[in-house]
């Protein structure tokens, strides 16, 4: 769980650090709001993915499904500045489905914690294949993060493609090509 008080602490030194007077009308609140938005958005934490993925529905139809255009925000582990972009989740079906919002729900677990895009890819991924036992689960992010954008090398716009391919999707290339000609429709 967050730790609200030692946020507001941190908060407090880093504003000192910088050379801030904390004291200050504009400041006064500021240790409280990013503890407060540090809860939020550090929210995956304690979530697990498997709650989400729990409710499914059986069906004949084995096909492909796709949730394409996850809008997701997240954190970078190593600068602790945002990433953001979209997530596309496929999966094939072995008898059973979930609620499409389930697999925007998965997404956001991992997102709401400090992460790497690499990383929450494939955990995305393993937690569809572990939780629905699906033929094969492919999962594609791509993303914008603020570390390469505000500091650093400084290049606004670009962004970072992750894939990670399981089951079905990871023997398939066929299979891979028809989900990539999917998120271009």
């Amino acid at each position: 769980m967050v730790d609200q008080e030692k946020i507001k602490e941190a908060v407090k030194l880093l504003l000192e650090g910088i050379g801030e007077d904390t004291g200050r009308e504009g400041l006064l609140e500021t240790p409280d709001r990013i503890a407060r938005m540090y809860g939020e958005i550090f929210s995956g934490m304690e979530e697990d993915a498997g709650e989400h993925l729990s409710k499914v529905f059986t069906v004949d139809n084995n096909e492909m499904v796709l949730e394409k255009d996850i809008v997701f925000y997240s954190m970078c582990e190593h600068h602790m500045m945002p990433f953001y972009g979209r997530a596309h989740v496929a999966y094939i079906p072995d008898g059973r489905v979930v609620g499409l919002s389930k697999l925007a729900r998965t997404v956001e677990v991992f997102a709401r914690r400090l992460q790497i895009q690499e990383r929450m890819t494939g955990q995305i991924a393993d937690a569809i294949m572990q939780n629905l036992q699906p033929r094969g689960v492919m999962v594609v992010l791509e993303a914008e993060h603020m570390c390469m954008t505000m500091r650093g090398v400084k290049k606004p716009g670009s962004h970072t493609v992750s894939i990670a391919a399981r089951g079905a999707f990871e023997q398939d290339a066929n299979l891979q090509n028809r989900f990539m000609q999917m998120l271009q429709s």
